[in-house]
């Protein structure tokens, strides 16, 4: 992570398909494509590699969380939970829809807490989503159990995770709705772009017609299709598509090589006296696109953290003092900052998180490290990251 980092020959020649056919747009247009549909083969690919019926392209990631979220009715005053630990495109989604976002602890795993989602659930609730944070996965078996207990859709923001899986089910399938983003610092690339994958045609459907303006997409002109519902324009562009098919192909290659170099890491890691990983669930297995680990407490990870900067260590994160990672900086949100107003609904019924006991989720955070895996390195650089980790933080400890 991130696949921008082996862009190649086969990157170029999709993109250089598309600009050969001249048609940029993912619909319209078939004379000129000779039968060319970057959007609908990376489509095809992508529920075949998710092991779904179906899979719909959009803009971004944040556009596939609205999309996902508007295909299965989701709206003004409905309640939707979410981890306090994610990226604020999970907040952002549920509000452009007029819905609320119920904030709560995460646990070992540095995902939703099953505990906490079962004490946060209300008569208004009707999504639990869990968000596969730095490449690995909630305990979906147990908050699948909640969501059948409770009739709540489960809908995973896997977007950081690509390539993991839980149960021999690739993340993002194991609940009723999933979603990608595809930006430029994902595993797997678009430049700019997301996806929204299920088993649940309506689902698709609804989501096909509300990222294109509430296009029926019926027959071969666009002009005379008809708008079953009000939508948006979510759409991708065929560029962007056309890199994410070169890119979703490289899927395993990709895979391959950030477990190398986090096996590398983690076994070097694993030798200092009170670090600690986070917790993987029984049947999970991570995309290794982060390796997280946690420290005695905060004081110590801070200077680590700082050590390993100091160092020349770079990319390792502690997300507790992250303005767009962690609940504590969202002041923006418990204050409701917003250009338009705000809905009644959201108004009315958003919580205040500046004032909620977030304690669960700032013992694992606070002690958290979280350090990006990266494509472009070589092994033996690996294996040179790994020996001045070792020694900055048993130095630091």
């Amino acid at each position: 992570m991130p696949g921008f980092e082996l862009f190649g020959d086969r990157e170029r020649a999709q993109v250089q398909d598309v600009m050969d056919s001249g048609v940029l747009m993912r619909y319209g247009f078939d004379g000129m494509r000779n039968g060319h549909y970057k959007a609908l083969e990376l489509e095809k690919v992508l529920a075949e590699k998710m092991q779904v019926k179906h899979a719909q392209l959009v803009s971004s990631g944040t556009a596939a969380l609205t999309v996902a979220l508007a295909s299965a009715g989701i709206g003004a005053g409905d309640e939707v939970i979410m981890p306090t630990f994610t990226f604020v495109a999970s907040f952002e989604s549920i509000l452009a829809l007029g819905a609320i976002p119920v904030l709560v602890d995460v646990d070992d795993t540095l995902t939703l807490s099953p505990e906490a989602v079962e004490k946060a659930i209300t008569q208004r609730t009707k999504v639990v989503m869990p968000v596969h944070m730095c490449g690995s996965m909630a305990d979906l078996k147990k908050l699948k159990t909640i969501c059948d207990k409770h009739d709540l859709l489960l809908f995973e923001d896997a977007c950081q995770a690509i390539g993991g899986t839980f149960e021999g089910k690739p993340l993002g399938s194991y609940g009723d709705l999933g979603c990608f983003s595809f930006d430029y610092v994902k595993t797997v690339t678009c430049g700019e772009g997301g996806a929204v994958i299920t088993n649940n045609d309506q689902f698709k459907l609804n989501a096909d017609h509300y990222s294109d303006h509430g296009h029926d997409h019926v027959g071969n002109d666009r002009g005379a299709e008809t708008h079953p519902f009000m939508g948006y324009n979510f759409r991708i562009s065929e560029l962007h598509a056309a890199v994410g098919l070169a890119q979703i192909q490289r899927l395993d290659e990709f895979l391959s090589i950030q477990k190398r170099n986090y096996m590398i890491i983690r076994e070097a890691l694993a030798s200092i006296e009170g670090l600690t990983f986070r917790k993987v669930p029984d049947g999970g297995v991570e995309s290794y696109a982060f390796l997280s680990f946690f420290l005695p407490d905060s004081e110590t990870a801070k200077r680590v953290h700082g050590a390993l900067g100091t160092a020349g260590v770079d990319a390792c994160f502690y997300w507790f003092d992250n303005n767009w990672h962690y609940y504590r900086k969202w002041e923006h949100l418990s204050a409701k900052k917003s250009l338009p107003k705000v809905s009644w609904e959201v108004n009315e019924l958003l919580r205040d998180y500046s004032t909620v006991d977030f304690s669960q989720s700032d013992h694992w955070v606070g002690r958290n490290i979280s350090c990006l895996i990266k494509l472009g390195w070589a092994e033996d650089e690996v294996r040179a990251r790994a020996d001045k980790m070792v020694a900055v933080i048993s130095k630091s400890i």
